[in-house]
């Protein structure tokens, strides 16, 4: 069953460093089935108080699939870009 991964991400850091992850960590998807169905264009909130940051969704074939990719050796490279850098929550839901 489908599995999202979806992401509410904030600039604290270095944008380069942010820069550099962004550009790596499509290849770290691809063995996955990974592919982005949203990377931070302009939210519009309709109801709640929430102010998100840039959000990011990434769609995977299976729940098993999104978990595999975020605990992948190739990821856990990149990764520290991402967190030294953000301030950021992540999840991971099945789809219908």
């Amino acid at each position: 069953m489908t599995a999202y991964v979806i992401a509410d991400v904030r600039l604290t850091g270095d944008a380069d460093e942010l820069a550099e992850y962004r550009s790596k960590v499509i290849a770290t998807l691809e063995p996955y089935g990974g592919k982005y169905l949203a990377r931070g264009g302009p939210v519009t909130v309709v109801e709640g108080d929430w102010e998100p940051g840039q959000l990011v969704v990434v769609e995977f074939p299976t729940v098993e699939a999104a978990r595999s990719w975020n605990e992948s050796a190739a990821y856990q490279e990149i990764a520290p870009l991402r967190s030294r850098n953000t301030d950021s929550r992540r999840l991971i839901v099945e789809g219908l």
